[in-house]
């Protein structure tokens, strides 16, 4: 099967799906006659297993190892339990964080921030980790350059339909023209759109970048 109708089938993106091929948790044969890529069952199944994991935050080189048979499933069910146990200390640390902020500080006029910075710099040394501002402000760029190209490949598009309708006003004689053209246009603008949705959408579930990290 096509790449699309696996992306269909187990909600992973091409992208993605690359991207695991590129980290040899996945080899689809290829057609001989014309070295396309073709996707089996196993494929599938494989790539419902790494979703699997990569759901369970399971990193890839972890997978890696349990595909080589130098671990277990036991063994990796049991060192991400012992991961998320350290999140769940790192959630309660910021709750009393929180806390704190909440009957030391009555107003942020008032609060002293590097005092608190400085507080989480050393949780930080201790192991607590807190949000990744960096990742956050990356994708907000990111969504804020897709929208922004996006507008502009609209707008270019509808001064020059309107451009367009401005100069053969007056001329009848290439109205069935102008109406295909209007059509593409319309057309254009809907892909454009439907890019943008899937862009945002790479963006928030963040896969790629996720599995970058391992």
């Amino acid at each position: 099967m096509k790449i699309y109708q696996v992306e269909e089938l187990v909600g992973i993106t091409k992208k993605n799906i690359r991207f695991y091929e590129d980290q040899k948790l996945l080899c689809p044969k290829r057609n001989p006659e014309n070295d396309y890529r073709e996707y089996s069952l196993e494929d599938v199944r494989q790539l419902e297993k790494i979703k699997l994991l990569r759901k369970l935050s399971v990193p890839i080189e972890e997978i890696r190892l349990i595909e080589a048979g130098k671990l277990s499933l036991t063994q990796s069910m049991n060192q991400q339990i012992e991961r998320i146990e350290k999140e769940v200390q790192n959630a309660e640390l910021m709750k009393e964080l929180c806390a704190r902020l909440r009957d030391e500080s009555t107003d942020l006029k008032t609060l002293n921030a590097s005092f608190y910075l400085s507080e989480m710099e050393k949780m930080e040394n201790q192991g607590t980790k807190f949000k990744d501002i960096q990742k956050e402000d990356i994708n907000r760029k990111k969504k804020s350059g897709a929208v922004a190209a996006a507008g502009v490949f609209c707008l270019i598009l509808i001064v020059s339909f309107i451009g367009m309708l401005f100069v053969f006003r007056s001329d009848t004689r290439i109205l069935a023209p102008v109406v295909v053209t209007g059509l593409i246009t319309i057309g254009l603008f809907i892909g454009i759109i439907i890019v943008l949705i899937q862009r945002i959408k790479e963006i928030n579930r963040g896969e790629e970048y996720d599995a970058r990290n391992y």
